[in-house]
């Protein structure tokens, strides 16, 4: 072989190893993705668990507390009350629902690393967050696109949960849970109530606040209150966006992706 028939087959060699990185790549993200929707497909029958065994889908948030302040408040989000039906008892029965979930009582359940909490493309490779167990996605207050969200209009809000024929919009038009797996999100944690956002940008705007958003290509996947999950497109009109973040907003099937 001359020197210059070396010099071909190497350039065929790195031609090919170019052109199969990003199909290699792309085929890592595509099972990140679906490994992601099984999760939330998972988080949607626990919701629904939830609701069959107390008639209602749970509180976002039971008595919320402010970000570095002390006090009686337990805190405590819709994604710890949900874990009997994510084949995770035991945890839950470590946990005493009638303290904070920061109390040295639950310390050792709230540090319990849940992988059905993590999404596998979200850039923080720690399970845990601030020492309590990693959670990558939020519940859905409502949204800030139209109008302040106060009262707030989401499903999973504090300090109550909503019986089915209280979403009026429909379970398959409603979003109960979206990503919010990019940056650094001190407040991402299974056990704390903070977990919770509601939507005033587009999916995956660049934000310093907890909003829909992922490190998946184009959107963040969402899960639907009647379990479906959807990727919301970073194009989708806001206004749509926002129609799916409300409970009972009054819009039309056609409004909501």
């Amino acid at each position: 072989m001359t020197l210059v028939e070396l010099l071909v087959v190497v350039a065929v060699i790195a031609a090919l190893v170019a052109m199969l990185l990003p199909a290699v790549q792309m085929a890592r993200e595509s099972a990140r993705r679906i490994a992601c929707l099984n999760n939330l497909r998972n988080v949607g029958c626990a919701l629904h668990g939830h609701l069959l065994a107390r008639r209602t889908f749970p509180a976002g948030c039971t008595e919320w507390r402010q970000p570095g302040r002390a006090g009686a408040e337990r805190c405590l989000a819709w994604s710890s009350r949900i874990l009997p039906w994510l084949e995770q008892a035991d945890v839950a029965a470590g946990i005493d629902f009638g303290k904070a979930f920061d109390h040295p009582d639950n310390a050792a359940a709230a540090a319990t690393p849940l992988s059905i909490y993590r999404c596998p493309s979200a850039d923080r490779p720690d399970p845990l967050v601030a020492g309590l167990g990693r959670c990558d996605y939020g519940g859905v207050t409502g949204e800030r696109i139209t109008s302040p969200n106060n009262p707030e209009k989401g499903a999973l809000i504090h300090d109550r949960g909503f019986a089915e024929r209280e979403i009026t919009d429909g379970l398959s038009h409603t979003v109960f849970v979206g990503e919010c797996a990019a940056g650094a999100w001190a407040d991402g944690q299974w056990i704390n109530g903070r977990n919770l956002f509601d939507q005033a940008y587009a999916v995956n705007w660049p934000t310093w606040e907890d909003e829909l958003r992922s490190r998946h290509p184009g959107g963040g996947q969402a899960l639907f209150g009647d379990g479906a999950v959807r990727l919301l497109g970073e194009s989708l009109d806001v206004r749509v966006l926002a129609a799916a973040c409300t409970r009972s907003g009054g819009e039309t099937a056609a409004d909501v992706p």
